[in-house]
């Protein structure tokens, strides 16, 4: 069976930036499995995927526009350190959550601390880097009407 829409398919893959150090893997752990053309993936892993068939296993290379965008400078601010003082132990690399006007929950990760401010980033971490996956694919299968009414795998 090969990898289209309303398939729930498994693969096992290796994340590596364009340096080649690994950002994440499956590979000692269950597959990743996910319920193909519902968003469940970036769009240009799943779009490498699209075709593919149990045993395949391929490197793809994927742009920031189809994988989490670029960095958006818009969404990167300083904040007073006063504003941060209930954080324990605030830190680089901290993350942080925090309500968007609209309600939403923001996540938010410290970039950088001053004598009088934290940089906050709200881009998502890989923003703007270029992605390459190792990927095997290890299973496909039709989804279940509940999978396709959940819009994810079960």
């Amino acid at each position: 069976m090969k990898i289209a829409n309303q398939c729930v398919v498994a693969i096992h893959y290796t994340l590596t930036d364009e340096q080649g150090q690994e950002l994440d893997s499956s590979r000692n752990a269950e597959p990743l499995t996910y319920l193909h053309g519902m968003q469940g993936l970036i769009p240009g892993l799943e779009r490498e995927l699209e075709g593919r068939e149990v045993g395949d296993r391929f490197e793809a290379t994927v742009q920031p526009e189809d994988a989490y965008g670029e960095m958006n400078p818009g969404l990167i601010q300083d904040v007073p350190l006063d504003a941060l003082e209930g954080i324990d132990n605030l830190h680089v690399g901290m993350a942080l959550q925090a309500k968007a006007p609209d309600g939403s929950v923001q996540n938010l990760r410290v970039d950088a601390i001053g004598d009088e401010s934290a940089t906050l980033n709200a881009n998502h971490p890989l923003a703007g880097a270029v992605l390459k996956f190792d990927v095997q694919v290890e299973s496909v299968r039709e989804a279940t009407p509940e999978e396709i009414e959940h819009g994810h795998a079960h």
